[in-house]
């Protein structure tokens, strides 16, 4: 499923420009893989190269915010 980041340097493009970096919690070695919102690492590869936080529904794929660190 194809969805939509908003960078918060260059604004709205596809999520094929950027590079997941892992979800936003304490050090662990697994990922705790819920269903709802999840604070997620971004790199913005196409761009700016920025790395940057999104709150992400994993149910829709939605984005709630983005923010840089």
């Amino acid at each position: 499923m194809s969805y939509v980041l908003r960078c918060p340097n260059c604004g709205v493009r596809e999520v094929t420009d950027f590079g997941y970096g892992g979800e936003r919690n304490e050090y662990v070695y697994f990922r705790t893989n819920v269903a709802g919102v999840q604070r997620e690492w971004w790199h913005h590869r196409s761009g700016c190269r920025a790395w940057f936080i999104a709150e992400r529904d994993t149910r829709t794929n939605e984005v709630l915010s983005v923010a840089l660190p």
